[in-house]
């Protein structure tokens, strides 16, 4: 896996919406153009303090989609899906790990880590080469252990959210 930047269409499109969701107090999470098939996709994932609701998906999208026809930035036809970012989002983009530090995230992996390929941890750091995982200790007395993953050897790595606490 490899830290993703934005486009240079995803980038304009993510510069011309920015003000609406700001007014929505709405957070743009990702923007994708992608190409599957025949057509193209313009994707927004949006995230909110509280959760993301249908009608805020709603909302978001008549403004946006009233920019995107006045501006035209993208020349050939696209299908707009405008959505929640969900709880377990993946994390792509440098903004994406910044604002999860310290957050528990599940890392899937190519190759077993001691065994494993699948590990959930903190997030503790990153950079272009590798995440660190942080394993708090047993015990108040244990201290966190830390890894340090290489991205060449993830698959993915999403927040993780543990639904069994949530009953």
């Amino acid at each position: 896996m490899k830290i993703k930047k934005f486009g240079a269409t995803e980038q304009k499109i993510s510069d011309l919406i920015k003000d609406e969701a700001e007014n929505q107090n709405i957070r743009i999470w990702d923007v994708r153009f992608e190409k599957e098939g025949a057509g193209w996709y313009l994707r927004i994932f949006i995230e909110k303090d509280g959760g993301v609701s249908i009608e805020d998906c709603e909302n978001f999208t008549r403004p946006v989609n009233k920019l995107l026809d006045e501006a035209d930035p993208i020349p050939q036809s696209y299908i707009l899906e405008i959505g929640s970012a969900g709880l377990e989002r993946e994390l792509v983009r440098e903004s994406h790990f910044e604002a999860s530090i310290g957050m528990p995230v599940r890392v899937r992996a190519i190759r077993d880590f001691g065994g494993e390929k699948e590990i959930v941890g903190l997030l503790g750091g990153y950079d272009k080469e590798k995440v660190t995982l942080a394993f708090p200790g047993e015990t108040e007395e244990e201290e966190e252990v830390y890894a340090e993953l290489p991205l060449a050897d993830i698959a993915y790595i999403k927040i993780y959210e543990d639904f069994e606490e949530l009953h």
